[in-house]
């Protein structure tokens, strides 16, 4: 399962009932979580998802609506009686802010936190079932856009047909992995007989904020679902360059360069109470364009 839970789908000020950015990315495995602005734990807790499953925290920049509500979340684990690991992902920065914070204020962790210090591009995860890869975007500052990939999924056993055949549901593992099984009498059943193809794996690249970059299009071409932002219409094009963001049309024109399945746009600039009208204007270019709408959760 791959999947995307919205927090917050606002620029620097929290306004008309919307939040800083923040994303829960729902896995197989666990879940991470993808930046954390102001009011994130607030929202977590809205939206009923479970802390104790986020065990990945990755930071896209040190812009205060990107990460100004971590040292909130990290004390409450600690509250809470949080006691496994927990992981940081961030610029080398963000740890010096962390630990300074929880020297002053005395704390100590019940749970061992690890900081992982993004220094360049590439892979930063690499867990059964997916990988997360990291990407620079053209910002004020050093940024990086986040590409979670599912891996290969394993081949479907057809569990009656193989049972009928005589195939152990022991077995059944190993027949998911490819393998042909071998009859006592020496015989072998081929795997496409008893298995079918598995799901085909699947992807979701969250770009963080950015200038429009034409360049981004090949790092995630073809990925089911693109978060992209989206902080003003295209009527302020100028202001969007001058302040290292995009319009809602440049984060259609990129996704349509890209050719990916669905665009979502989001981090929108607190002048406007109304989202939809950022949606209509991406629609115009690339067609599947939704606008990120806060508690509403994304299959990817």
């Amino acid at each position: 399962m791959l999947a995307v839970t919205i927090l917050g789908n606002n620029s620097a000020i929290p306004a008309h009932g919307r939040h800083p950015t923040s994303q829960v990315i729902t896995t197989s495995e666990d879940l991470l979580l993808f930046d954390c602005g102001e009011g994130t734990q607030i929202q977590i807790m809205n939206y009923k998802i479970k802390r104790s499953r986020i065990n990945h925290i990755f930071i896209s920049h040190l812009h205060g609506d990107h990460y100004f509500g971590l040292i909130g979340l990290l004390s409450s684990f600690a509250l809470l009686g949080r006691i496994q690991p927990l992981h940081v992902y961030g610029p080398a920065p963000l740890e010096a802010l962390i630990r300074t914070q929880f020297q002053l204020s005395d704390t100590h962790l019940p749970y061992e936190l690890s900081f992982h210090a993004i220094k360049e591009d590439g892979l930063l995860l690499d867990t059964r079932y997916y990988t997360v890869s990291c990407f620079s975007t053209k910002h004020r500052i050093e940024c990086r856009g986040f590409l979670v990939k599912e891996k290969k999924k394993p081949r479907k056993v057809l569990a009656e047909k193989a049972a009928a055949l005589g195939i152990p549901h022991t077995f059944f593992s190993r027949l998911q992995e490819g393998e042909d099984y071998l009859l006592p009498d020496g015989k072998s059943i081929i795997n496409d007989a008893v298995t079918t193809v598995g799901e085909n794996p699947r992807a979701y690249a969250f770009a963080a904020d950015t200038l429009y970059e034409p360049e981004l299009a090949t790092i995630v071409k073809g990925v089911d679902l693109l978060y992209h932002e989206a902080t003003y219409p295209a009527s302020l094009a100028e202001k969007a360059a001058e302040r290292y963001h995009s319009t809602s049309v440049q984060a259609a024109e990129l996704a349509r360069k890209a050719n990916v399945k669905t665009l979502l746009i989001g981090h929108f600039s607190a002048k406007f109470e109304n989202i939809e009208e950022f949606e209509t204007e991406a629609k115009t270019v690339f067609p599947e364009t939704l606008a990120a709408k806060e508690g509403v959760t994304y299959l990817v």
